[in-house]
């Protein structure tokens, strides 16, 4: 018995020591998932910070370089260098695009291999296009421009929002944003077949930008459309803007692809842009938009917008003037000839600027323009609360409102509509607040979705606009649905992609994917690192772009100026630069090598660490070179306006004028001296003209380009830069 009650302690205390040990794992793997989660949050943070940055950056130098369209003298040099991309927004006659789909003086060579096309286009030449892509052939311009021409009439035959039905046999399958990938369209494709009469498709917009295969997926989608007309569908995206594709890629893409007719095909792009249809309803239930809604969204209102009128989501359109004593109808004295109390009225949400009178700009220069935005700031502001209209407190006419005035309100609200649209965002929160984050658009609450819901009796709203990192995520209750069709969108292994098939009952079946053959390669573990590396990459360039600013904020904290602070100093002072809402003290093993016995970091051999290797800049003034680093995104943005004839070369005094915008746009001075050690730096063959790529790639912040800085996406502005710019409510 007594040997039974020993066996019976021992057993005891051995199940005691196990279930001490079940504990202590238990307790490791919880803390290795909540760091690991941990981790994957904050680089997800980066990467939406930086690619939401860039597209505020974008809206705020449009909306600037507006201001000054708007209020600079026709005749002015600043004025000229960026006119045209205005005139693109203006309303035009049909005729006067026409011209530009002349393609029978094109001759396709004998020596050419790609793919031909006869219209009407067939299935099995749509399909031949996807298997020639596939493998890497180019079609040729002739057939581009042809197939252009198809999809403008096909186009224009639409209504603003289409309306179809599913049954039984035919499940629609609806895809989000795909930006250029045609590794994601060839998988959807493969998973999922091709279209066909059995097989509809709706394409929710962004097929362009930061991809480098853009014009190739809108080729195919053109193609099918044309071949399909009842069973593809595409609404327009934010990136169908030819001011967008300036920064993000396409611009560029299209004019490596096709040099001699690049331009023309850009052309057409903006004019077919402007015809695609704005959103979609299914069985009169779910509707599908690009971006999203505000608490003012009213579809009968969007079924009557003339669509077409809007190149441009981002500016309002203006309407040509008729000649005027011999000028051209594309001249820019159309200002001149409209009312001379016309009142600048935008979207508040985008930070406008304020109204100011021709004789204020009379023979006014960037040099007295950057002065002129610091003056009455705290006047304007109050005359525009009391101005009537989306700018003032009411929404309201005046009843002297003439029938002039009374349309261009309702211009106004009808661009507000379509900017919504495609601008918007979901938020947790109640309510309609400005995307400040974006720069555009709004974010919108469940009670804005429920609301609207109610108004147009519809159960579910599909929209794209936003990576997820699964493909997809639902909110709002299950009735707002985001889908996102590009894998590996900011890294290999950053994100899935995702698309959704909805039959009879409209209950979403979603397919989830990753395109990259690499990933396949790769464990989990392996993939979560190389994106957490990649956004660590990533934001250690942006903290070396913002070094003046972060030895000021350290400076403050060593007052015993012996050039270092403690770990908790370092983690507080980079936040109050950066404002990334980032966990700096966890980070520092990833973002700091050096180690000390106390802790504390040595700030100036860190920044000796952040150091990037790039051209010999050491004659270049380092205000003017971090600059550069900073807004290397919008400055190149600026040269490709400047670049007028796409060249890929501007002159030396359109260099000056470039960083003379940059200037104003950022409110800093810029001397000429500096301007010019560095324009001859960059022109080593003294030809007396800059080569945009090369001055681009010569100041690279990195030796490899990201995927996430694929296509000018890369703006290393932070929250910092931008307030400002928000203290002063002209920009």
């Amino acid at each position: 018995m007594g040997c039974g009650v020993s066996k019976s302690n021992q057993f005891h205390k051995n199940s005691g020591k196990a279930i001490k040990s079940a504990v202590l794992i238990q307790r490791w793997y919880r803390q290795f998932v909540a760091r690991k989660e941990m981790r994957r949050r904050y680089t997800w943070h980066i990467f939406q910070s930086i690619e939401y940055s860039g597209e505020q950056a974008q809206i705020k130098l449009y909306n600037f370089l507006g201001y000054l369209m708007d209020n600079f003298t026709p005749a002015s040099n600043e004025r000229n260098l960026i006119s045209h991309i205005f005139r693109e927004n203006e309303v035009c006659r049909d005729a006067e695009w026409e011209r530009y789909f002349c393609y029978k003086n094109i001759e396709v060579p004998d020596l050419y291999s790609g793919p031909h096309l006869t219209f009407p286009l067939t299935v099995e030449q749509a399909v031949g296009l996807v298997e020639a892509f596939r493998n890497k052939k180019q079609l040729h311009s002739r057939y581009v421009l042809q197939l252009l021409l198809e999809t403008w009439k096909q186009l224009r035959l639409l209504p603003n929002i289409n309306r179809i039905s599913t049954c039984h046999s035919k499940e629609i399958t609806i895809c989000g944003d795909l930006h250029g990938q045609l590794e994601d369209l060839l998988l959807i494709f493969y998973k999922n077949d091709m279209p066909s009469l059995e097989k509809p498709y709706l394409f929710n917009g962004d097929f362009v930008d930061r991809g480098k295969d853009s014009i190739e997926i809108l080729i195919i989608l053109f193609s099918f459309l044309l071949v399909y007309p009842s069973e593809v569908y595409l609404n327009r995206g934010n990136h169908e803007d030819h001011i967008v594709n300036l920064r993000y890629g396409f611009t560029k893409e299209v004019l490596s692809k096709y040099r001699m007719h690049g331009k023309r095909i850009l052309k057409l792009l903006q004019k077919i842009f402007s015809w695609l249809p704005l959103a979609t309803v299914i069985d009169q239930k779910v509707l599908v938009i690009h971006g999203g809604i505000s608490n003012t969204t009213d579809l009968n209102v969007l079924a009557r917008v003339d669509r077409h009128n809007y190149n441009s989501a981002l500016r309002p359109p203006k309407k040509r003037h008729p000649s005027v004593a011999g000028v051209p109808i594309n001249s820019d004295m159309d200002e001149e000839a409209g009312s001379t109390n016309k009142v600048f009225q935008r979207r508040p949400s985008l930070k406008f600027p304020r109204t100011l009178t021709k004789d204020g700009f009379q023979n006014r220069s960037l040099q007295d323009f950057s002065e002129l935005l610091r003056v009455n700031t705290v006047e304007d502001v109050e005359i525009h609360k009391r101005l009537p209209g989306p700018l003032g407190p009411e929404n309201d006419t005046s009843q002297s409102c003439e029938s002039q005035s009374c349309e261009s309100i309702s211009s106004e609200d009808e661009w507000k509509q379509i900017l919504d649209l495609l601008w918007s965002d979901p938020m947790a929160q109640d309510g309609c607040v400005p995307n400040e984050v974006r720069g555009g658009g709004c974010y919108w609450g469940p009670d804005v979705t429920e609301d609207f819901l109610n108004r147009h009796n519809l159960q579910l709203i599909i929209r794209s606009h936003e990576c997820k990192q699964e493909g997809y995520e639902f909110c709002h209750n299950r009735k707002v649905l985001t889908l996102f069709s590009a894998s590996n969108y900011y890294d290999v292994g950053s994100n899935r992609g995702a698309y959704v098939k909805l039959g009879p009952d409209l209950v979403p079946y979603l397919v989830q994917y990753q395109a990259s053959s690499m990933i396949r390669e790769l464990s989990v573990r392996q993939s979560a690192g190389r994106s957490e590396r990649s956004a660590n990459k990533v934001l250690r360039e942006q903290l070396f772009a913002h070094k003046s600013d972060l030895i000021c904020a350290f400076k403050k904290l060593d007052s015993e100026n012996i050039g270092r602070v403690s770990l908790a100093d370092w983690a507080s002072a980079v936040e109050s630069v950066m404002r990334l809402g980032l966990p700096w003290r966890i980070m520092r093993s990833q973002l700091v090598t050096g180690r000390s016995a106390d802790s504390s970091i040595d700030y100036y051999e860190w920044f000796n660490e952040l150091a990037i290797k790039g051209a010999n800049a050491d004659h270049i003034d380092q205000s003017l070179l971090e600059t550069l680093y900073r807004h290397r995104s919008t400055l190149e943005t600026i040269f490709r306006i400047v670049d007028t004839d796409n060249s890929g070369f501007i002159t030396m005094e359109d260099f000056r004028q470039t960083w003379k915008l940059l200037s104003v746009y950022l409110k800093m001075e810029i001397t000429e001296e500096a301007i010019s050690d560095l324009a001859v730096t960059i022109d080593s063959n003294q030809d007396g003209s800059i080569d945009i790529e090369e001055f681009m790639e010569a100041f690279r912040l990195t030796d490899k380009k990201s995927r996430l800085e694929r296509g000018r996406s890369m703006f290393m502005g932070t929250a910092t830069d931008l307030t400002k710019l928000e203290g002063d409510p002209n920009i």
